[in-house]
């Protein structure tokens, strides 16, 4: 059996065999998933040792998942995946040509097969690097447990994306984002089931009456920010460039084909972010491992004070300066993360575009497929092209900068939840409104209609 044939093999979710599914059923279906991934979130990793997961806090927005949990895994394997075949791809070490069905198929069954890899390898390293350290003679059993857990979150993304209103991966994030926002702002049990004022909008309250006006500040700053970074997120989502088109064959008729400002859409920040991750829990594990810091950085309860980690990790700006814990050598670190968000947004932007059939050729053989034409221009892919070539890589570019600048900034503002974790859960949110709101306008419940502004 050859290589190809092996991937045309793995294991899938099969597809619906209708081109347009209703309302109700993606909507069971993206139901399904979401209550699957919150009732996985509770099931503990039988044979674990006491562990101190709080390190992962940050990890777990933005894998999607509940560390200790049979999913500690999460999306990473599958965004891992993702990664390291577009840096292949778009570096043309592998000459996958994804704009023809065969190419794309190889294209995924690859990602797939390295998807499978990565569940594997990162159970492993889990447990024998000690970032969940299992009891003694139950690491094997461990190891079994996030291979199966790995495979589940696969196979829910599939199941979602093929049969739900999108992404698993991006409704993964949503959910935990959502969660924690709630818990963020009304929070009002500690972890031994006392009271205590955890969320923003409880700890505003008791701070004004008990007189405590830093705390208040801090909270009000907290809670302002965030509502400022939604509504900069939403109107920024807006900005598009419109190409006046008309029908070949339906004369005085027309229409306009949006491209938006942020054209890789949420893609490049969420890579983004699994990088950081993923080199920050390398960084601890290899630490655990060896006993001392690495070139990664000294990870000390979660977060790096030195090292290359140290220099692309946020900081909290606005808690530092009405503390008065700000210094001005912190400048640099905030440089260096607000730097590294940028260049890889845009570079993911770029990759994704070209990997997934959004670059210019395939947008004019899209038009064109549609019955479509740019009024005053001859009916030719070639010159759709060119004139589409004139907005498509620049949007990308300067969409993937603009938006790693925003994750940047979100992350140093010190909202409800961690910045960046935020912009994705706005973004996908905002995404799957607008996806629902243009593809189910007719068959969905009029009450959720009314409820949408559909």
């Amino acid at each position: 059996m050859e290589f190809k044939d092996i991937l045309k093999n793995l294991p899938e979710v099969k597809g619906p065999v209708e081109k347009k599914l209703s309302f109700n059923v993606k909507l069971k279906w993206t139901l399904i998933v979401l209550i699957a991934f919150f009732v996985m979130e509770t099931i503990a990793l039988y044979g674990l040792e006491t562990n101190s997961l709080q390190r992962f806090e940050y990890l777990e927005i933005i894998m999607g998942t509940s560390f200790g949990s049979i999913i500690s895994l999460g999306i990473g394997p599958i965004v891992m995946a993702s990664i390291i075949l577009q840096l292949l791809v778009g570096s043309k070490i592998l000459d996958i040509d994804t704009s023809n069905p065969e190419g794309k198929k190889f294209f995924q069954g690859l990602q797939k097969l390295l998807v499978f890899f990565f569940i594997i390898f990162e159970a492993m390293i889990y447990v024998l690097m000690n970032g969940l350290q299992p009891v003694q003679g139950y690491a094997p059993l461990v190891i079994l447990q996030l291979i199966l857990g790995g495979i589940a979150i696969l196979f829910m993304d599939e199941l979602s994306t093929k049969w739900g209103f999108g992404s698993g991966i991006s409704l993964f994030i949503a959910a935990g984002v959502g969660r924690r926002l709630i818990t963020a702002s009304f929070g009002f049990l500690g972890t031994q089931g006392n009271f205590q004022a955890s969320g923003k909008v409880i700890a505003l309250v008791i701070s004004l009456m008990g007189g405590d006006m830093q705390g208040a500040m801090l909270a009000l700053i907290t809670i302002v920010s965030t509502v400022i970074l939604f509504l900069i997120v939403v109107w920024a989502q807006s900005l598009k460039i419109e190409i006046p088109l008309s029908y070949d064959k339906l004369r005085g008729y027309s229409m306009k084909w949006p491209l938006q400002f942020f054209y890789a859409s949420v893609i490049p920040v969420i890579l983004t972010s699994a990088l950081i991750a993923n080199l920050q829990l390398f960084g601890g594990l290899l630490q655990n491992w060896t006993g001392q810091p690495t070139f990664l950085g000294d990870i000390q309860s979660g977060r790096p004070v030195s090292g290359f980690l140290y220099w692309i990790t946020p900081i909290n700006i606005v808690e530092r300066i009405v503390t008065g814990g700000w210094e001005w050598k912190l400048v640099p670190q905030l440089f260096g993360h607000m730097t590294f968000y940028m260049f890889f947004a845009a570079l993911f932007s770029v990759f994704w575009v070209k990997t997934s059939g959004m670059d210019a050729s395939n947008q004019a053989q899209n038009i064109l497929n549609s019955g479509l034409q740019i009024p005053g221009f001859r009916k030719d892919k070639r010159i759709l092209e060119s004139i589409l070539a004139r907005y498509v890589m620049p949007l990308t570019v300067m969409g993937g900068l603009a938006i790693g600048l925003l994750a940047s900034l979100a992350d140093v503002l010190g909202t409800l939840v961690a910045g960046t974790a935020l912009l994705l859960g706005i973004m996908i949110t905002f995404q799957f409104y607008q996806n629902i709101s243009q593809q189910h306008a007719m068959d969905m419940n009029p009450a959720l209609k009314k409820m949408m502004g559909v």
